[in-house]
């Protein structure tokens, strides 16, 4: 597999590499990224033939929309796919007076959250202007999960998301202006709640179907797979073990990992060690084998990381190495494998 493979998807006839590029980390993401880096990546990303570029307001403040579209400007529009989100608006303010946390720093705009019908319509125009693009291929409704609002608050919010925001992205679909809607979140039972309740094309899923985690297999993956909705795959490495390894520090879900999970992780590695096959590679194939997963973004710093994840793709992985994993009770008994 190459990251220039493409993938059309069944709802919305996009066709979207099997990679793309995600922008996060352009957006400062907890340290600062020069605009030359910046402008490096998305090059370097063009040029290993990667064609799906996934950004949001949220990313650095619109830093990483700004970044994206400077760098995506001179390329024929027709020949990439880009999606942004919405549900956060951002306003003008002081640096002094910005929280820009997780972001080390960004353009001087406060966020605020804003899943209303109107304001879904202004996000979709503002997000333009940021990236001096003429179009939105995809608009995803960002972050209505408990980890971003709390289980007190999530079930509201995500109502007002699907009275709101979901309808507004329905009537740009219908004229044209978008070509696919969905929602981006953390969780893959708010993912499922939401393909219930709308008729999305796509969802962005962070983390959640991975070697480490497959309980989406129990009724979200094949409820995708039925209803013929793509998901893009963020966080393939659960945020740093499946890359790094079990290695002091290492990080599971955005925090330090449990004892139980390098446990684990020291187990894949084990099996990994016997086959000679990287770990990070073992990851990012599996997690792509499921045919419900269109694509995988995962976020990069420098060249030489983007660099790496695109020879990921060319380890040629044998299929005992996975029989093994399922053996060792690893992976879970119904989890597709690579051909």
């Amino acid at each position: 597999m190459n990251a220039d493979m493409k993938k059309t998807w069944p709802r919305s006839k996009l066709d979207v590499t099997v990679m793309g590029f995600g922008a996060s980390p352009i957006g400062n993401l907890a340290r600062p990224i020069s605009e030359e880096t910046s402008a490096a990546l998305i090059q370097a990303a063009w040029n290993a033939g990667i064609r799906y570029f996934d950004t949001a307001p949220m990313y650095g403040h619109g830093l990483s929309e700004a970044r994206c579209g400077q760098g995506l400007r001179w390329y024929p529009r027709d020949e990439f796919v880009i999606s942004t989100k919405v549900g956060r608006l951002l306003k003008a303010a002081r640096r002094s007076d910005i929280d820009f946390s997780p972001w080390a720093s960004g353009l001087p705009f406060e966020l605020r959250f804003d899943y209303s019908y109107d304001g879904t319509m202004r996000s979709i125009e503002d997000s333009l202007q940021r990236l001096g693009l003429e179009r939105i291929d995809i608009a995803l409704i960002h972050d209505i999960d408990n980890f971003t609002h709390g289980p007190r608050n999530q079930p509201a919010v995500f109502n007002t998301a699907m009275s709101g925001a979901a309808k507004a992205l329905i009537r740009l679909r219908d004229e044209g202006v978008v070509q696919a809607i969905g929602v981006g979140v953390n969780e893959w039972e708010v993912a499922y709640e939401a393909i219930k309740r709308v008729d999305f094309d796509c969802l962005l899923l962070a983390g959640r179907y991975t070697l480490l985690e497959q309980d989406s297999l129990d009724g979200f993956l094949p409820a995708c797979e039925k209803q013929k909705v793509s998901v893009i795959l963020g966080g393939c490495y659960n945020s740093g073990i499946l890359a790094t390894g079990a290695i002091p520090g290492a990080r599971y879900n955005y925090a330090p990992a449990s004892d139980e999970i390098v446990a684990r992780v020291r187990k894949i590695e084990a099996v990994c060690d016997e086959f000679k096959i990287p770990l990070k590679a073992a990851a990012l194939q599996f997690a792509l084998a499921h045919p419900a997963i269109a694509t995988n973004i995962p976020g990069v710093r420098t060249v030489a990381q983007l660099e790496d994840n695109i020879e990921t793709f060319k380890v040629e992985i044998p299929a005992a190495f996975w029989a093994a994993l399922r053996t060792n009770r690893l992976i879970r008994e119904d989890a597709p494998l690579p051909a």
